[in-house]
């Protein structure tokens, strides 16, 4: 929408300074926005005002001038002002937004998508949850945030790898070996000290249950150590088998999983660890060994290697990273909880003192999420003791609600989960009223079948009927789409095309209310129907885009 009025804009000031009544050669950056007050027109610009302190005017003066020079041969504009202390209000002829409803009907299913990221190679890695226990809410937040940004990045031309870190190595899985055991031996009628920072969750003992279902007492006598070592491996790949069937429910699937425990053993870690050594940048100290990370900016040193031998949470990670880009992606997008946001300097200090391009790494944060029904606050799940898993939330309100309302908020914003209002069939819940859109429209065009009405006919269909300001309005919206995937993915914030879709959604309703889109006059019932399938199609692309299915009926 902004291309073709930033060509005019540009060509106008070069007018100006042609005839001499500018002198900046270098035109700052345009910002066309679309202004808060439909009265103001469609498009506006500042231009005007980061122009006048170099011009030594006025910045109405200056806007005067550019709009004086401004040349309009295929006559897209109906009117052009100035308005305030000197921005530049556009407003597009509806031969204009005609031009625009038969783009998009042109471009059928691919409409929204495009090649700005081409060549760009992009890792995107997310959730990442230890394999210890089910996903819970929060979890899901960054599974869906992580998956929507993957998808938006596609779109819009960018190679995209989904990555899982499986952090199956260290202290938190040695504790789920201990923990495994002790329900097992407590099954096989033997019990054992349960150990003090266990895992209490009931799916460790449906966990232990099921090895002893395949394994039988064979461990009851054996030596504890091996028992706990055999429960925590058997237990970590069923766990984190049930991830992925709870991912699967939500329709996230990986390219890659990655294991720390792999890492560690193919010296991928130890060689990173030797590359910081090398670069004098690792001291020893209280048994442990140390990244002078405060030499990068950090508050304080980080630890690499536990006086015991044993690397740091954060010392794998250093290597995880390292490896990431060593295979070549042009930019690695983590998403990470909002807790780990002091992780975020120490690593780029890691990053930096191996010599890597710290600017490659990406972290979108992502905040915790509160569940309320009817407003007062969820905090116990029935499976895991402590807390609510993704499962139970899916189970209770479907994939397409949950990754709806996880999506509502921008991700380093605190989310409260509604689950009554995600089940609500109503105009109040937001996920089945841009659904009910996509279905509204398809029952239109079940009852234009009925009244003779073909649909390939209907995308030849006249334009010009539409003349209502709403029939305009919503095309405008439609011809927004395309700039709200690209912004989406570029930021990383996929609340913007969820926005979005509620918006044009809500506007359709209230059109769809107020006209009567089949009538005796057959050629504005065909325009009409043209540009509801158009904004069934933007509603069904967008809510694709997101992950969320787009039902013909409800």
């Amino acid at each position: 929408m902004k291309k073709p009025l930033e060509d005019l804009l540009r060509e106008a000031c070069e007018r100006a300074v042609k005839g001499g009544e500018l002198v900046t050669t270098t035109l700052p950056p345009l910002f066309l926005s679309v202004p808060k007050e439909a009265d103001h027109g469609d498009l506006a610009t500042n231009v005007a005002m980061t122009l006048a302190r170099g011009e030594k005017k006025p910045p109405r003066a200056v806007a005067e001038i550019i709009v004086r020079h401004i040349r309009d041969p295929e006559k897209i504009l109906a009117e052009v002002a100035i308005a305030g202390p000197g921005f530049i209000n556009f407003r597009f002829a509806p031969a204009y937004w005609w031009r625009r409803l038969i783009d998009c009907e042109r471009a059928g299913e691919a409409y929204g998508h495009s090649r700005i990221g081409a060549g760009t190679r992009l890792q995107i890695e997310f959730v990442s949850a230890n394999p210890t226990g089910p996903l819970h809410v929060g979890h899901a937040r960054g599974a869906v945030t992580g998956d929507a940004i993957a998808r938006l990045l596609a779109a819009t031309g960018h190679a995209v790898e989904r990555e899982y870190y499986v952090n199956d190595a260290g202290t938190q899985m040695e504790m789920l070996g201990a923990s495994t055991y002790a329900r097992y031996m407590e099954l096989c009628g033997r019990p054992v000290a349960f150990p003090d920072e266990g895992y209490h969750g009931d799916y460790v003992r449906d966990v232990a249950g099921a090895i002893r279902a395949l394994e039988g007492d064979r461990w009851v006598d054996a030596d504890p150590s091996a028992a706990c070592a055999h429960m925590r491996d058997r237990a970590g790949d069923m766990l984190l088998a049930a991830i992925r069937d709870d991912l699967a429910m939500l329709g996230i699937e990986f390219d890659a999983y990655v294991s720390e425990r792999q890492l560690r053993d193919d010296g991928v870690v130890a060689a990173a660890l030797a590359a910081l050594e090398a670069r004098g940048v690792v001291y020893d100290a209280e048994g442990a060994r140390w990244f002078r990370s405060t030499q990068f900016g950090d508050d304080k040193d980080r630890p690499l290697v536990k006086s015991g031998g044993e690397f740091t949470y954060f010392g794998a990670d250093v290597a995880y990273h390292r490896d990431k880009l060593a295979r070549g992606f042009d930019r690695i997008i983590d998403v990470w909880g909002a807790d780990h946001h002091g992780h975020i300097l120490r690593m780029k200090a890691a990053l930096t003192a191996l010599g890597l391009d710290a600017e490659r790494l990406e972290v979108v944060l992502v905040q915790v999420v509160s569940l309320t029904r009817a407003g007062v606050p969820v905090r116990m799940g029935k499976r895991s003791g402590s807390f609510v898993t993704l499962r139970e939330v899916v189970e209770e309100v479907g994939a397409d609600a949950t990754r709806f309302f996880l999506l509502m908020r921008k991700s380093d914003a605190q989310l409260e989960f509604d689950l009554d209002l995600a089940k609500q069939r109503s105009a109040e819940n937001p996920v089945f009223y841009v659904q009910y859109g996509h279905a509204r429209i398809a029952s239109i065009f079940k009852q234009a079948a009925a009244a003779g009405h073909d649909r390939a006919a209907v995308g030849v269909a006249d334009p010009s009927r539409l003349v209502e300001p709403e029939e305009l309005a919503l095309v405008r919206a439609l011809a927004q789409f395309p700039e709200t995937v690209e912004q989406a993915a570029l930021a990383r914030e996929p609340h913007r095309l969820v926005f979005y879709l509620m918006q044009l959604a809500g506007d359709f309703h209230r059109y769809y209310n107020r006209t009567r889109i089949l009538g005796e006059d057959r050629e504005l019932s065909g325009a009409r129907l043209l540009l509801a399938a158009n904004v069934q199609k933007v509603i069904r692309v967008g809510l694709q885009l997101l992950g969320i299915g787009a039902p013909d009926a409800m």
